[in-house]
């Protein structure tokens, strides 16, 4: 991937959306410039969980801000993330097309132990080195993720349902703290955390905090004489003694409470108090990093060839027992045939087909994980376990793009009739299928000269002259293909040369 000298994150956060500009030094980041814009989406779910327009509005204008500070930036230099907010909303199909005509952008969802895993990241690359195992907890808007993990390395990733926006609105919908509500609130948290109770509990040495949550009690602890560093139980016993004396958001009296800070602060406490309580911690140490500073450590890997797909996927191979060798033709072959098919300026443009070709080269060294699970059938258990797996790097949109290629891969293809949105889609999914259709036989057998092409609506692939006739299974598989690509409107063309 080409280098860039200057790297853009863009967090789309649930309370707030934040974007951080690095510059790249050798194998270092340098933080130059950010912005931050109090848009709590999470305010903006409805009770049936669709995004409002008034959140919408918040967010697009915020959006249309970060775009003049990205404007002159190459798409390869940003990253755009959505959590949870965006993960829950039903209508964030419909939403996050805007946004990113807004942004100028695209916008990866990504999952819960996505999130954890890249704020992990953030976070320690701003600690000294320890031996020591740390747990980082940040408290988002509308989720809080934790995890534990040494040096660089995640060892346990959790994302809890639970936020400082959402638990504000659900608790203390009119900024009234009563002991009552209070109570509530810190039961329902120690209620998500005790599914990680068991697991968390006793195997850290540090305990860090992470985002505004976090930084903000922090500052409230040190500014109003509670605590000389960080936060502490006793800390947050004299804030929740303050909370209650006031009984109302608005009567809070404390330094170092920003106003945009106010109508969340009641929610985030909670959550706070709890898992003090729950896991066990007496003191922690407010993190300068972050789920944004994780992206850009992350974008900077991809660059630089350390790529956690690529990991991920290494990994998946040998839990899921895979054919290595089978993968590699399978994979090679694929990749020829899209090189081929992509000519057409009008099916990819070169911006896009290097990006193409690397999905479709994890896609066709993931194609059999499912044959773990059971042989018949096995690209549909293949295509489940990569739309539901946690997968470290990946995207929910590069997950379900994978899951949709592996399961074109093989047997009927009026399963995808509608699904294949573009003429890129059908030349991953035709690529991966005749690869698949050529090395049926599982071995190194010599391959005629094969070559493709394609104009958007038929797909044309010459063999080497008298092969078909000495291969005649493989001719058979090839004729059944032309009437297969037909019921989705496809035209599939072999001719001998």
């Amino acid at each position: 991937m080409q280098q860039q000298s200057i790297l853009a994150a863009v967090d789309l956060g649930s309370n707030s959306f934040r974007l951080q500009i690095a510059r790249v030094d050798g194998d270092q980041l340098y933080m130059l410039d950010g912005l931050r814009e109090s848009v709590r989406l999470a305010a903006g779910l409805t009770d049936d969980k669709y995004l409002d327009a008034e959140a919408q509005q918040r967010a697009l204008a915020a959006l249309g801000r970060f775009a003049e500070r990205l404007r002159d930036l190459p798409s390869a230099a940003v990253r755009v993330v959505g959590t949870n907010s965006l993960r829950v909303a039903k209508n964030s199909a419909d939403f996050i097309p805007q946004a990113e005509h807004t942004l100028g952008f695209p916008i990866e969802i990504i999952s819960g132990h996505e999130e954890a895993r890249l704020i992990y990241l953030g976070v320690a690359h701003g600690l000294p080195p320890s031996e020591h195992n740390r747990m980082v907890i940040d408290i988002g808007g509308g989720s809080t993720e934790c995890i534990i993990g040494n040096g660089l390395t995640p060892l346990k990733l959790e994302s809890l349902y639970m936020g400082c926006v959402s638990f504000s609105r659900r608790f203390f919908p009119d900024g009234k703290i009563t002991k009552q509500n209070l109570n509530q609130a810190e039961l329902a948290a120690s209620n998500e955390l005790q599914t990680i109770v068991a697991d968390f509990k006793g195997q850290w040495q540090q305990a860090i905090g992470s985002s505004g949550t976090a930084r903000a009690v922090a500052e409230i602890l040190e500014l109003n004489g509670y605590c000389k560093s960080g936060i502490t139980r006793e800390g947050l016993d004299n804030i929740r003694t303050h909370l209650l004396e006031a009984g109302d958001v608005q009567k809070l009296d404390l330094q170092g409470l920003r106003p945009d800070r106010i109508p969340v602060l009641a929610g985030g406490f909670a959550i706070m108090y709890a898992t003090f309580c729950e896991l066990g911690i007496t003191h922690m140490d407010p993190a300068q990093g972050a789920l944004r500073e994780g992206v850009l450590y992350d974008l900077w890997g991809r660059i630089h060839d350390h790529d956690v797909r690529d990991a991920t996927v290494r990994q998946f191979m040998q839990r899921y027992h895979v054919d290595v060798k089978q993968a590699g033709r399978v994979a090679k072959l694929a990749q020829t045939l899209a090189r081929q098919f992509l000519v057409g300026e009008n099916v990819s443009g070169s911006k896009n087909r290097e990006s193409a070709l690397l999905v479709l080269s994890w896609a066709a060294n993931l194609h059999e994980i499912g044959i773990s699970v059971a042989h018949s059938g096995y690209h549909k258990h293949t295509a489940y376990i990569l739309a539901h797996a946690d997968m470290p790097g990946f995207s929910n949109k590069e997950q379900a793009r994978l899951s949709l290629l592996t399961l074109a891969q093989r047997r009927n293809l009026n399963k995808l009739d509608g699904q294949l949105k573009n003429a890129e889609d059908y030349v991953l999914a035709m690529s991966l299928r005749l690869a698949v259709l050529f090395y049926r036989s599982r071995s190194d057998s010599s391959l005629p000269a094969l070559h493709g092409s394609f104009d958007n609506i038929t797909f044309h692939l010459t063999i080497g002259k008298d092969w078909l006739s000495q291969n005649p299974l493989t001719a058979t598989a090839l004729q059944d293909e032309t009437k297969q690509w037909k019921t989705l409107g496809v035209s599939f063309k072999v001719e001998e040369v």
